[in-house]
């Protein structure tokens, strides 16, 4: 067993089965329909100026 599944992890992703390809293709897909959603979450945001002076956020610390 893997995790909360309930079937082990190695015979359900297993590439030489109906079942894994399967699961490949379903999970190809749903990967591909949040791929479009989350690029115009990102683009929708707006785009910050980054500070050029003062002493907050504008220096570098080495030593972290």
């Amino acid at each position: 067993m893997h995790g909360d599944c309930l079937w082990p992890a190695s015979s359900v992703f297993n590439l030489g089965t109906v079942q894994g390809n399967a699961a490949v293709a379903v999970l190809k897909k749903a990967l591909s329909l949040q791929a479009s959603p989350a690029a115009q979450l990102i683009e929708a945001m707006p785009q910050l100026a980054l500070a050029t002076s003062g002493a907050v956020a504008t220096q570098v610390n080495r030593y972290a």
